[in-house]
């Protein structure tokens, strides 16, 4: 990887890219720096250590890099627009017109980038609404002495639009990155704020074990470092990972030459659907734990209702077993729902039926299908496990150790896959910059 870097470096359209983004995170890192008006940051930080841990807060707050925990300008961050996509995406499937557009090539994908985008700056200001309340009932929104009520109202439409220009903001940083970076602008966004973040976490972990003094926690911090590292290799090694269905062209003539005739292979990664499964999996099992953000529960309350409510809280909490297999069922059905949608195994036979081509030993048409169809199931299965492996690992240390790890499993695979990805895309241009052409 960092000989990728380096040759990149020698390349000057290549160099200024990389300078480019570099400057566009450097910007990302100063707005998230920049308080918004009326809010008390120290009061939100204290009240998120003590009340929105483990909850879908955290969850924002990891996508974030600590700046939806310090009620900063980019607290919201990218989590709007990952929303919207996966919205967008799942209503291509359900409504005709969208289903139309993205079948229409670049100007189709270019009008669901545009709906994607309105959709995020509507999920961004009903995220900031909500997360406004959140923070006037903890007691962190300050107003002046002797406020009035049109007071409040102007710094609750203060703080809602300082949010919402936020998450605007960080779609604009991620087109740039797009338009004259190295690419890929919202998952470099995406990276910086999760690296941003590594610091301080690892300086919490020596902190802790030195705060103890014991032997055994330094022995442990020193377990949990080399499982992470691990943990990245296997990461490393699942995404490269791929099955390889071969492909054998019949041979054709027309007019006095022959085409075909040659063998292939058709490429299915394991790990296709990358972090979106574990993403959308956490949205869905912090969602009872937020609840207690807007309903106390009491622990004194007779109420039936109050019970299960309370019982629920305690099989959601990031160190319950209930919660770990949920959370692995989840990636299991969202990691096949984004199989479902990247590949069609009827379309892929019909492709190669209508080139001259076929799977050996396997019919043409539906039997083809039907083998490509088995295949993906059982890399789905086993991509899908993969996935939960690397989120339920540092949810059961959490248990038995008591560190605050129940996201660092999805931190490291949205760094890992985001890194392959940025070098994969720096060796395709420079392939394309040294390939010399079939003329010389």
């Amino acid at each position: 990887m960092f000989e990728t870097f380096r040759n990149a470096w020698k390349v000057q359209d290549l160099r200024r890219k990389l300078l480019f983004t570099l400057f566009i995170i450097i910007v990302f890192r100063i707005g998230g720096a920049i308080p918004v008006p009326f809010l008390n940051s120290a009061a939100i930080q204290s009240w998120f250590e003590s009340s929105a841990s483990g909850t879908f807060f955290g969850y924002m707050n990891m996508l974030s890099g600590d700046n939806f925990s310090r009620g900063t300008l980019l607290a919201l961050s990218i989590g709007p627009y990952i929303n919207a996509q996966i919205i967008i995406q799942l209503l291509t499937y359900a409504l005709p017109p969208l289903e139309r557009l993205s079948k229409e090539g670049p100007e189709g994908r270019k009008k669901l980038n545009k709906i994607t985008k309105v959709a995020s700056l509507a999920i961004a200001a009903f995220q900031s609404w909500a997360y406004y309340l959140t923070l006037r009932n903890a007691g962190a929104v300050r107003y002046a002495q002797g406020a009035t009520a049109f007071d409040r109202i102007f710094a609750q439409i203060v703080i809602i639009f300082c949010f919402t220009a936020g998450a605007s903001l960080i779609i604009w940083l991620g087109d740039q990155i797009n338009e004259r970076g190295i690419g890929n602008g919202i998952s470099m966004i995406l990276f910086a704020g999760i690296i941003a973040k590594v610091p301080s976490d690892i300086i919490g972990l020596i902190g802790g074990a030195i705060d103890k003094g014991d032997i055994g926690a330094y022995i442990l911090v020193a377990f949990v470092g080399v499982l992470f590292l691990a943990m990245i290799g296997f990461i490393i090694f699942m995404n490269h990972a791929e099955r390889r269905i071969p492909v054998q062209y019949a041979k054709r003539v027309v007019g006095n030459k022959m085409y075909g005739g040659q063998s292939s292979y058709i490429p299915i990664k394991i790990a296709m659907s990358g972090v979106l499964p574990i993403i959308f999996a956490s949205a869905f099992v912090s969602l009872p734990s937020t609840l207690r953000m807007f309903i106390e529960p009491n622990p004194a309350s007779t109420n039936f209702f109050m019970k299960a409510y309370i019982k629920l809280l305690e099989w959601f909490s990031y160190t319950h077993p209930v919660y770990a297999i949920i959370y692995l069922l989840l990636i299991v059905g969202f990691n096949y729902f984004y199989v479902s949608m990247q590949y069609n195994p009827i379309e892929i036979a019909n492709n190669l039926r209508q080139n001259n081509g076929g799977v050996p030993g396997i019919r043409p048409g539906k039997p083809t299908s039907d083998f490509i169809s088995k295949i993906l199931s059982k890399l789905t299965l086993f991509g899908a496990f993969f996935l939960g492996i690397i989120a339920i690992i540092p949810i059961f240390l959490a248990k038995f150790t008591g560190l605050n790890l129940a996201l660092g499993g999805t931190s490291i695979l949205i760094v890992v896959s985001v890194a392959l990805e940025t070098v994969r895309a720096l060796e395709s241009q420079m392939m394309m910059r040294h390939h010399k052409g079939f003329l010389e």
